[in-house]
């Protein structure tokens, strides 16, 4: 209805290693850019917009977080990006993605706030949504069904606070395999599920795998 052309991928993690949204969106944004798109939209499965007025255009200004703290439905914190973030091509290559460390959830988005604040890009965030925390986003996460994800393991308590300049889109050679592309159709709208698996290095990462 709003005039926006659009692809759907569906970036889906086919291994036994711990969950590693980072390196998904790395993997979706390579897939999309070579099928044409020019920006994308970083979108967690479990968020659901419920507010048709929300922006999902094209970012000249600037990154544009869609899923703002105050429209969040648990996360409020002034310097969170995470749940829904729309970045043109350019910008995402200018920060080098995201940081593919970060197994197991939570915390890559945060590190991605210090990536863009590093490369001078502005946050940008509407402030016309009449919606608020309640009533913007419908939010279907359930934390005990993957509570391995939860865990903190050794070093990694100590590295996910840290700015990773190791990582990105840089590294994804390699560090990734797609293991199949399946066309699917969703509530009449065509979209492409990705099935992938990611190097497990537990020589740099040991936390990538974790049994409990």
């Amino acid at each position: 209805k709003k005039r926006i052309r659009y692809q759907i991928w569906v970036i889906n993690q086919d291994d036994r290693n711990r969950f590693n949204r980072a390196a998904l969106i790395n993997t979706g944004f390579l897939l999309a850019r070579r099928f044409g798109c020019t920006y994308m939209a970083m979108h967690d499965v479990d968020l659901l917009p419920l507010n048709f007025d929300l922006d999902y255009s094209y970012p000249h200004e600037g990154p544009y977080h869609v899923a703002a703290p105050w429209l969040h439905p648990l996360y409020h914190y002034k310097t969170f990006v995470g749940g829904i973030l729309i970045m043109s091509n350019g910008q995402f290559e200018k920060v080098d993605g995201l940081s593919t460390r970060y197994w197991g959830w939570g915390r890559e988005d945060d590190e991605l706030f210090r990536r863009l604040k590093d490369a001078s890009l502005e946050i940008k965030r509407g402030t016309d949504v009449k919606t608020g925390p309640r009533d913007t986003f419908r939010h279907l996460h359930d934390s005990k069904r993957r509570k391995r994800d939860y865990a903190r393991i050794g070093e990694q308590k100590k590295v996910q606070w840290q700015r990773d300049t190791q990582t990105g889109l840089s590294s994804m050679p390699g560090f990734y395999r797609v293991k199949s592309i399946v066309n699917l159709t969703i509530d009449g709208y065509l979209a492409k599920m990705v099935n992938v698996e990611f190097l497990c290095d537990e020589t740099k990462t040991p936390w990538c795998v974790h049994s409990g």
